[in-house]
């Protein structure tokens, strides 16, 4: 079962998918777009090519996990997703994975131009990766029912 993650943001849409097994990330893209529209119908095709069967979306959550406009944006383009593609969308905590993706890119020799074009890909693998943990350490709980978790 492939399982796409997303890390949403302003001007660029971070995509990392799993292998067939859902055991690990491989496949990452970055959407350049601040069109929800456009953002969309590229998850879509990725959906599509990709034979995705579940959706895990990051959650921006504030520091003392409360919810900004950032986690309001994502909770609407979950419902978006639900509706068009008829996948489970799971949000997921996503608090610090763009710092973390930052880090992980400095500590490789990525600065600048290099970093920004590819640490959105880099957060939505680490999205990816914190579902598929969760996952594998507890087997019984259903995931995409459209609840937060990762908490």
């Amino acid at each position: 079962m492939r399982i796409l993650a997303i890390d949403y943001g302003d001007a660029r849409t971070g995509i990392a998918i799993s292998d067939p097994l859902g055991m690990l990330a491989g496949y990452t893209t970055v959407i350049h777009s601040r069109d929800q529209d456009q953002v969309v119908e590229e998850l879509k095709t990725l959906i599509r090519d990709h034979q995705v069967e579940e959706l895990v979306l990051g959650l921006p959550k504030n520091m003392n996990a409360t919810l900004g406009d950032r986690a309001e944006k994502s909770e609407a383009l979950a419902r978006r997703l639900r509706e068009e593609t008829g996948l489970p969308v799971t949000l997921w905590d996503e608090r610090r994975t763009t710092v973390d993706a930052h880090r992980i890119l400095s500590e490789n020799g990525r600065h600048g131009k290099k970093r920004k074009n590819t640490v959105d890909a880099v957060a939505a693998s680490l999205i990816l990766e914190g579902f598929l943990t969760y996952r594998r350490l507890h087997p019984l709980e259903k995931e995409g029912d459209g609840g937060v978790s990762g908490l």
